[in-house]
């Protein structure tokens, strides 16, 4: 049967190379920087073998803006956050088990850096009355995304950082080496508890240094030495 309301156009991601990466879900991982989770009032872990379960929350896939588009200001909040983030993109649909690190891996198609906006001050109401953080989190325009570069031209990450600078002025940078969960913990954690497919981008989490933004900012993120991402907060 026909389709009764114009069906919407799949969101893409631009590929280092030439092409576009249909988008099909984003996940996303909160306090996966010890740092990050410390300014937040977070106990982070001692070591890796204290850091229990991942936090995993969802943005919808149109909520990337790409192509170094401006971002609106978002409705319902005064307090916008940036959160400067690796991204993985996945090329291939996973087993239907568990992943092991390998198969974690050989999932990767891409690599990217993005910024998971944040209105903090719904997030921090919602975190207060133990409620879901989705209006915090993933609302229109919240993921600004850099072009993927193909993870055959990356290499290893355990050495390359990202930096997030507004209006030329440096508000964070991490290293990727101080990932509580690296790439394949993340990708073996989600396979628990959804069927990745390819399609699927994954925000890894952010460093400390996390801020607001207002109308007229500029921002530049990078992930070193892979991609860069730039654009502006516009009023609405």
């Amino acid at each position: 049967m026909p389709d009764l309301i114009p069906a919407p156009r799949q969101p893409r991601a631009p590929v280092r190379g030439g092409g576009d990466f249909p988008v099909r879900r984003i996940y996303c991982v909160g306090r996966n920087f010890a740092d990050h989770a410390r300014e937040m009032g977070v106990l982070a872990p001692a070591s890796k073998a204290d850091r229990g379960q991942p936090v995993f929350f969802l943005k919808p896939a149109d909520a990337i803006v790409t192509g170094g588009a401006d971002v609106p200001y978002p409705p319902g909040t005064q307090d916008l956050h940036h959160e400067v983030e690796l991204v993985v993109a996945i090329g291939l649909d996973a087993p239907a088990e568990e992943l092991t690190r390998e198969q974690a891996e050989a999932l990767v198609f891409a690599y990217g850096v993005g910024l998971d906006l944040t209105r903090r001050d719904l997030q921090a109401a919602a975190k207060a009355k133990g409620l879901p953080w989705d209006t915090g989190k993933g609302f229109d325009h919240s993921a600004p995304l850099s072009e993927l570069v193909p993870a055959t031209q990356v290499g290893g990450l355990e050495h390359r950082t990202l930096t997030l600078q507004v209006n030329g002025e440096q508000r964070q940078h991490g290293t990727l080496a101080d990932l509580i969960w690296d790439v394949p913990d993340i990708l073996h954690e989600l396979s628990k508890l959804f069927a990745l497919k390819a399609g699927d981008l994954v925000f890894m989490g952010t460093p400390a240094g996390v801020g607001p933004l207002v109308a007229g900012d500029g921002f530049v993120a990078t992930l070193d030495g892979v991609a860069e991402l730039r654009g502006r907060i516009v009023a609405r």
